[in-house]
Parts: structure tokens; sequence; C-alpha cells
């Protein structure tokens, strides 16, 4: 077995480059591993029920998959009990990697996790659809999806 220390180290390099006030940050592929050797962290989805129920997911263990609406569907408004519902989900030391679409979300959820004391917040780069391509398409550039990452069609 692989061991996490390597995947730690990598995202707390991304965390001192980048300035980042959370854990770290993990590519798609360096998360699936990480879920793979740690049985412990939690893959939080921050996406809205609709993106779930439209484009789908990542597969993972059922027990290490997670979803809590960073922003609530219809009206975009913010999920004023996302810190509760984490907090119901996980322990404080829990390892935590925050997904979104194309990690704009999760970064945001991953600040107010470390800030509210989660210690092993981590972003997941790239997003679950990644970022659009020159046609306006995602999934094709970068992403969970894009990296051939397992996932579960809407």
């Amino acid at each position: 077995m692989t061991s996490l220390d390597p995947l730690y180290a990598k995202a707390d390099q991304r965390r001192t480059e980048g300035g980042l006030a959370y854990a770290g940050a993990l590519s798609p592929a360096e998360s699936l591993e990480f879920l793979t050797l740690e049985p412990n962290a939690r893959l939080v989805d921050v996406r809205t029920r609709a993106e779930l129920d439209w484009v789908g997911r990542p597969q993972v263990p059922a027990e290490q998959y997670v979803h809590i609406e960073w922003i609530r569907y219809p009206g975009s408004i913010p999920n004023a009990e996302f810190i509760e519902q984490l907090r119901a989900a996980a322990q404080p030391d829990t390892p935590l990697l925050f997904l979104c679409r194309s990690a704009a979300r999760s970064k945001l959820a991953a600040v107010a996790a470390s800030n509210a004391g989660f210690t092993k917040a981590y972003d997941l780069l790239e997003g679950f659809e990644g970022d659009k391509d020159a046609t306006g398409h995602r999934k094709t550039v970068s992403g969970w999806c894009f990296r051939g990452l397992p996932w579960i069609g809407a």
C-alpha cells in the first residue's frame, strides 16, 4: 500500500505556495488516491442537489461521500446551516476533500471549514466538471470527469 505522506506533502506544498487559508489542495487523481488510502476521509460535494441530479457525481464509497450544498437551489441562497451540517457529518480532525463544479465554491467551503475548526480541510482542484473550453462546454479540459476518474452519471 502506498503511503499518505506524499499526498499530505503535496497538499501542504500547494497551501504554502498559494497562501491558502486551509490545509491544502489535491488534484482529482491525488484525491481519489487519498480516498483509497484514507478510509476515514470524506469527499464533501458542495454542489447543489440539481447539479447532482442533472450532471452526476464522483463514484466513491458511499461511506466516504457527503453532500452538503454550499449554495441552495433554486435561488442561489447561501446555506446558513453549512457548518452545522458539516459538524453532523464529520469530526474536526476528519480529512475532508471539498468538491464543486470547477473548484470555486469548494475553496470557500474549505476556508469556512478551517475557520470552524476543521483541521484537515482540502480543496479538490479542478472540480467535478472543470473549466469551460473555447465553446463554453465543461468536462473537456479539466476536472474529475475529464481526468477519467469514476463517476455516476445523472
